[in-house]
């Protein structure tokens, strides 16, 4: 049962409808809380940076924007490892980030045998203009397949009826996906992009869009909206049920049909979860897993009083990956403190305090 504190009606929306994020936090939740105010990047860990950058600014269009080494024991203190020597590569497409890090110290590849259903599941959703164009693309550069060719989900589906989406793997066998939105689905500005009559359009870099949103496998929604919504202060955009021969060929497994749920906050892509009904067998996260292994995604989440998010993270019992709130120094690239935690099925999530809430921290003090 969830903390009564934390527990409120939520609204009940078309299935990906939208609705803004500002009214949820004002409205929706008790006295205003919205812990979280933007979904700030998502980080995949990887075992050869140069090779993933060039995939993703050569096959994919993104841009690198930042660059750095480091070996400070925060990072260590952040991902709860004895010691940190990593490099890390900020992308981004459109207006949206990912950062790639690799680890001196190797960790795990992505298992071999990971099917879409395993609870360490993520992907990033990358929003293209014309999907046939985009997956000629994909294909030209040989890319790792997982979708069988791309899908269109039917008509039946009112939530999702028209979409198309394909699924492939970097070269490190990461998850990722292209996405085209018909009109009337999907975030508005993706209808204002792909409409666009510019000469340009049939560029890679006008091609691919930006990030739609990040997905997860989860095994039980309703306990990861207890987290996401509850506790974190997201707030559902939209809900979908999602079945059939083109599910099938979309996830590569028989049988296929999930529960979609799509949350978002104040600004920045949304998050989806991804609950498997059928088929059964998912596998759950290993508990040995470290943050050094491929199989490490982590979301960033920009928050405000962090210090109090994380008494209730503690309250609820939540798995904390960092020692205690790190501070992350005045130069750091994002947020001077930060705390890394498992949401109820050990996806990773990186906390930051928005700087202008450590600005009033410190005038208040």
């Amino acid at each position: 049962m969830r903390d009564p504190k934390f527990a409120w009606s939520r609204p009940r929306v078309g299935s990906f409808g939208l609705i803004p994020a500002v009214f949820f936090c004002l409205v929706a939740a008790p006295l205003g809380y919205c812990a979280v105010h933007q979904v700030e990047s998502v980080g995949l860990t990887v075992n050869d940076l140069d090779r993933e950058v060039r995939f993703f600014t050569q096959v994919l269009p993104f841009e690198e924007v930042a660059r750095f080494e480091s070996k400070d024991q925060m990072f260590a203190q952040l991902l709860g490892l004895p010691h940190a020597e990593l490099k890390v590569a900020v992308l981004k497409l459109g207006n949206e980030c990912i950062t790639l890090t690799e680890h001196h110290d190797k960790g795990q590849p992505i298992p071999t045998d990971s099917r879409s259903n395993d609870r360490w599941f993520q992907h990033i959703a990358i929003v293209v203009r014309d999907m046939d164009q985009a997956y000629e693309r994909l294909r030209q550069h040989k890319v790792k397949y997982v979708s069988s060719t791309p899908q269109t989900l039917p008509d039946w589906n009112k939530g999702a009826a028209g979409i198309r989406a394909f699924y492939f793997r970097d070269p490190e066998d990461h998850v990722l996906e292209i996405i085209w939105f018909p009109p009337g689905k999907g975030d508005p500005k993706w209808q204002t992009l792909i409409s666009s009559n510019s000469p340009l359009a049939t560029l890679p870099s006008r091609l691919f869009l930006g990030i739609d949103h990040t997905a997860i496998v989860v095994s039980d929604s309703e306990a990861s909206l207890g987290f996401y919504v509850d506790l974190l202060g997201m707030h559902v955009a939209g809900e979908s049920e999602n079945y059939g021969v083109e599910q099938e060929h979309l996830n590569q497994l028989f049988g296929a049909h999930l529960r979609i749920t799509g949350l978002r906050a104040q600004r920045g892509p949304g998050m989806e979860f991804l609950e498997y009904i059928t088929p059964p067998g998912g596998r759950s996260l290993p508990e040995s897993s470290k943050p050094n292994d491929l199989v490490f995604w982590h979301t960033d989440l920009a928050v405000d009083h962090l210090e109090n998010l994380a008494s209730k993270l503690k309250e609820s019992r939540t798995r904390f990956i960092s020692t205690g709130i790190v501070d992350m120094g005045e130069g750091a690239l994002r947020s001077p403190h930060a705390l890394a935690v498992r949401d109820p099925d050990g996806h990773a999530l990186e906390l930051m305090e928005e700087a202008s809430e450590v600005a009033r921290s410190a005038q208040s003090r």
